[in-house]
């Protein structure tokens, strides 16, 4: 019977068409084989690793589609976690392409609403949510875990888990399927990996990356795009702290060109400001981009900061006034601020004919300030003030990653990120809104004036 279902999972037909069996390398072959044909006294648990792109969720749905029809007992129960029930679903689409696609499936198995039911025995397949206290009592005879490494270190997934694995003894031959790209090694998924390579229960696999059928092209753009860190995890499959520093204090340092840049006419230029009152600082930035050296850069061309004295609050009414100030002498520049810090100030500075642009602090758009900043300081694509206050924030802020592929700004206790914070949002929107590269911007003479003393 075991047989039939690697006979099955062969012939399901992929999206270009190939059935998985032509496919499939040796080392899907392999998983396949140990997920749907373990040998007496060998695991019936497996913990995959492998990186980005290398048919994980693809192999994984083959894999549960075929168990299901195949093997599974009549009116048995089995379950998919991920880190929310809308991940766990990318299963369940997966089983419906090959159903849709494959000869004869269709009448074999029936796609409901978040479940796969095999009506001639009764069994089925749930996408669960990735709840712990609800995950408790269930009898599963097989669990699918997809991308284990992204599943937050909070208690929630921990009891999740626990219930996952206190589960499996209840169902006779009952099988569980970890497929994931690594993580963190302070990450649970870490620690289970570890146990798992010391454990009689558990079958490891790890495929190192890339992934074998990327192109060398393909990989060099990736690493052009992500953190270190994330290239170590997603793309090479290897198990690498996610916590690192924004920049060195080399890259930094050599992005330092000018003091302060006054306004030159016909450059367009954007104000961006990252609001504190109690604790953190106001960070405003003024910003355009430029070509230097026939390169896009991003030119910083001052910042201003207000710190709030011993439990007082910054005076907003001082920041309103520099903000239209500066606004008007920056060629009518507008002003890109959150709205959950400074809608009353924003406010303020449009009735005094300020255009204000809100940055919607969205976990994509955070993302998209924290790699922005990353690129450009690696790159040496941005032209910094020589001010203390932001060399201090960039030299410490960190990258925190809050998800697969997904990085935040953080700064460590004591410390600020808000100067930083405001370069970072002026990039982004620079960067959505190319016509304001403007001119040519002479980065010699503006060292030279900050040498000599003789500011623009």
């Amino acid at each position: 019977m075991e047989r039939d279902a690697l006979t099955l999972l062969a012939g399901l037909v992929l999206e270009d068409g190939r059935t998985w069996g032509e496919a499939a390398r040796s080392f899907q072959l392999q998983d396949a084989l140990a997920v749907l044909d373990p040998q007496p006294g060998a695991p019936r648990w497996n913990y995959i690793l492998r990186p980005r792109g290398a048919s994980k969720t693809t192999d994984m749905g083959g894999c549960a589609l075929a168990m299901l029809v195949t093997e599974a007992p009549p009116r048995s129960r089995s379950f998919a976690y991920a880190t929310d029930r809308e991940q766990a679903g990318e299963l369940l689409d997966v089983i419906g392409g090959f159903v849709d696609r494959t000869p004869g499936l269709a009448g074999v198995v029936r796609m409901e609403a978040g479940r796969l039911v095999v009506p001639r025995t009764g069994a089925s397949l749930s996408i669960e949510a990735a709840d712990g206290a609800s995950a408790f009592g269930r009898r599963p005879w097989a669990i699918f875990a997809d991308e284990l490494a992204a599943w937050p270190d909070l208690p929630n997934y921990q009891r999740l888990w626990s219930a996952i694995v206190s589960a499996m003894p209840k169902v006779r031959d009952s099988r569980l399927v970890v497929i994931t790209t690594a993580g963190s090694p302070t990450s649970f998924a870490f620690e289970v990996w570890q146990r798992a390579q010391r454990s009689r229960d558990w079958r490891i696999s790890h495929l190192p990356g890339p992934c074998p059928w990327w192109s060398a092209a393909h990989i060099e753009a990736l690493r052009a795009e992500l953190t270190p860190a994330q290239f170590g995890q997603l793309v090479e499959c290897r198990w690498v702290e996610s916590d690192e520093v924004l920049a060195s204090a080399e890259d930094v340092l050599a992005c330092v060109g000018h003091q302060a840049l006054e306004p030159q006419r016909g450059v367009r230029y954007v104000l961006a400001l990252d609001v504190g009152t109690r604790r953190d600082l106001t960070g405003l930035a003024i910003a355009h981009s430029a070509s230097v050296g026939g390169v896009r850069k991003t030119v910083v061309d001052r910042v201003l900061s207000w710190r709030p004295r011993l439990g007082q609050r910054v005076e907003l009414a001082e920041v309103e006034a520099a903000v239209v100030r500066l606004s008007k002498a920056y060629n009518n520049a507008p002003l890109v601020f959150d709205r959950s810090q400074a809608e009353q100030l924003s406010q303020a500075v449009q009735r005094e004919g300020v255009r204000a642009l809100e940055y919607v602090f969205s976990q994509a758009n955070a993302n998209r300030l924290a790699k922005g900043l990353f690129v450009a300081l690696r790159d040496r694509a941005l032209v910094l003030p020589d001010d203390d206050e932001l060399i201090s924030e960039l030299q410490t802020a960190r990258l925190v990653e809050t998800g697969p592929g997904v990085i935040r700004m953080m700064n460590p206790r004591g410390t600020h990120d808000d100067l930083a914070t405001s370069v970072g949002m002026a990039i982004v929107h620079l960067t959505d809104h190319p016509t304001n590269l403007q001119g040519r911007f002479d980065l010699a003479a503006a060292r030279s004036t900050m040498i000599s003393g003789n500011y623009w």
